[in-house]
């Protein structure tokens, strides 16, 4: 074998592309793009098809600049298409990483990424007039240096196109979402459990923290509340016999978030504390009943709302649905009092999309009490993902 074949052979295999290039053009034509740069680390997770920047995982900072990852794509030439990453990652090129066929690992800050990749676009020939990017990705610096290289072309935020691209997911994305649910719900029990009197709300989200990691997830976040106390961040507060517990959190797998809350006891409920969680829990199964491809999406808070507007308990009582993916609150959106507005609210929900339901009592004398719940619409209702500790758990045991 000549030495020239043996380079060949070397040479790590071409990547399929690891999304629908057919729908994202569709979307990129509706909207009048003709190229994107897309910068956001989780769209570019998914039009890499899961990768991310192990050294970055975490900060994005370095010297006086920041880490900007480029992904340039132009509509209907994927064989056009490249990444711009930061010079560290030149190992993972050798690691057949990418499956753009211009692979650039030079930059070392923001403004040097944008100019790789204006060099890039440059490079591939007239008829690109319009430019998708991500308005709240991308570093006022990057963008002033995008707008001064190119002054010939429009600048608009692709924002839509790529949430609309991501909506529905594959079932490689379900099996993900359903392993973060269960994975983050595991560890709750697992924290209930070794819950006891005299134990922080610190150290609570600190035991949660590791049965997280310990199960393989990225723990991001907990917000906790104990007793009758409706504060949620973490704190020195001392758990105390006969307290309730919720544990609100988000875990990471693999780039998709499990975010569930459930809710504990350390002691036995009352019947009113009984019929409290069984008044949530209502609202969450009432909620559950549209769900399924092709209902209409704002259907969930109308049967939401019916059961609390009946309910004693309204004056306390919030209902929130939204979507769930590689972000929180992503499509469909459903809600009109977030930062968006509920633009599938009218919409059909379609099969693969995921769903957040969220119902919160802040009783005034027993406290916060509420249930998130994960759901997975299907062709025939839904799945629920980390169904389980729905009730009191008994903390302690």
């Amino acid at each position: 074998m000549d030495s020239a074949t043996l380079a060949r052979a070397a040479e790590p295999a071409a990547r399929p592309i690891p999304f629908d290039t057919a729908r994202l053009d569709e979307l990129l034509q509706d909207a009048g793009i003709d190229a994107l740069l897309v910068t956001s680390k989780h769209n570019v997770q998914y039009l890499l098809g899961g990768y991310r920047f192990f050294f970055f995982d975490y900060m994005d900072a370095i010297g006086v600049s920041r880490y900007l990852p480029v992904l340039v794509y132009r509509r209907g030439r994927p064989e056009q298409a490249a990444y711009i990453g930061y010079r560290l990652e030149a190992f993972e090129n050798e690691l057949g990483k990418f499956w753009t066929p211009a692979v650039k690992t030079a930059a070392s800050g923001s403004v040097d990424a944008i100019k790789l990749a204006v060099e890039h676009v440059r490079g591939l020939g007239p008829g690109i007039r319009r430019i998708g990017i991500e308005a709240s990705f991308l570093p006022a610096d990057a963008d002033a240096a995008l707008r001064q290289a190119l002054p010939e072309c429009e600048i608009v935020d692709a924002h839509f196109p790529l949430e609309r691209l991501r909506a529905r997911k594959t079932a490689a994305e379900l099996r993900l979402l359903r392993e973060a649910s269960e994975r983050v719900v595991a560890s709750m029990l697992a924290v209930f459990a070794s819950c006891a009197p005299g134990m922080t709300k610190i150290e609570a989200i600190e035991r949660l923290r590791r049965e997280e990691v310990g199960r393989g997830l990225t723990f991001e976040y907990c917000l906790m509340t104990a007793g009758t106390s409706l504060n949620r961040a973490p704190s020195d507060q001392r758990l105390e016999p006969g307290d309730i517990i919720s544990l609100d959190s988000g875990g990471n797998y693999r780039g998709y978030i499990g975010d569930l809350c459930r809710m504990g006891i350390l002691g036995e409920p009352d019947s009113e504390l009984q019929d409290l969680l069984a008044a949530v829990d209502a609202v969450q199964q009432a909620a559950r009943k549209p769900i399924r491809h092709g209902a209409r999406g704002g259907d969930i808070f109308v049967a939401a709302e019916e059961l609390m507007n009946a309910s004693p308990h309204r004056g306390y009582l919030e209902f929130i649905a939204h979507g769930m993916g590689l972000i929180s609150h992503e499509a469909p959106r459903l809600a009109t009092n977030r930062a968006y507005s509920g633009y599938d609210a009218d919409r059909a929900l379609q099969s693969g999309m995921v769903v957040s339901i969220e119902t919160t009592m802040k009783h005034p004398r027993r406290g916060f009490i509420k249930l998130e719940d994960t759901l997975a619409v299907t062709e025939n209702g839904f799945e629920a993902f980390g169904d389980t500790g729905r009730g009191w758990n008994r903390a302690g045991r």
